[in-house]
């Protein structure tokens, strides 16, 4: 199989610490297991093609993950993270414009990261030996998005019905990402956000 081989790769980066080089070689392998998932699917992503796609070995990826569960479940949560922390990144000072904030958590909802998430999803509702790690994954992720959009909102959640409508603005993110799957949403999304960013206005005072 095409590729380039991890000893290969040392002999490239020789001045580099075996450890620095294992961390960028796991990095490598997550991002294109993510992106694998989102372009070709859950049966078109086996750990062959992913090392192929990172530039190495099919031990080398076993070496990391040694099962593709374990590889695809940490590939989504990693990227998950890494939203999540350029989300935050986005408003270095907390809360922010309300309507602003509305806008980049219905951004989380959109692109690869989702679309790879969905495959997942699909594949765990087939897969016993996935959807324990795929369930627990995503209670974890949407806990955490949940605390992210709680912080930027600047939201009062000993008040009735803020947390539910913290989450209702969440649900209502993740409908419009699985609406923009199919075809280019991106007309009605913009107005469906507008709508909500008043509305969270009004709502969370």
């Amino acid at each position: 199989m095409g590729g380039v081989s991890t000893t290969e790769h040392a002999a490239r980066l020789p001045h580099v610490p075996k450890q620095d080089r294992s961390r960028a070689t796991r990095q490598r392998l997550l991002e294109a297991a993510v992106a694998c998932l989102a372009e070709h699917g859950w049966a078109g992503s086996t750990v062959s093609v992913v090392a192929e796609r990172a530039g190495v070995s099919r031990g080398a990826a076993q070496h990391h993950f040694p099962t593709r569960e374990d590889l695809f479940t940490a590939a989504v949560e990693y990227v998950a993270e890494e939203r999540s922390t350029a989300l935050r990144a986005l408003f270095p000072d907390g809360a922010a414009d309300r309507r602003v904030v509305v806008a980049a958590l219905v951004d989380l909802y959109t692109g690869p990261l989702f679309r790879a998430a969905l495959h997942l999803w699909a594949a765990a509702s087939n897969e016993d030996q996935l959807r324990p790690k795929v369930t627990e994954l995503e209670a974890r992720v949407g806990r955490e998005t949940h605390r992210i959009a709680v912080d930027l909102l600047d939201a009062d959640e000993s008040r009735p019905g803020v947390r539910e409508t913290v989450q209702g603005l969440l649900d209502m993110a993740r409908g419009l990402g699985l609406a923009n799957l199919l075809t280019d949403d991106g007309g009605r999304r913009e107005r469906v956000v507008g709508q909500w960013g008043a509305l969270m206005e009004e709502a969370l005072g």
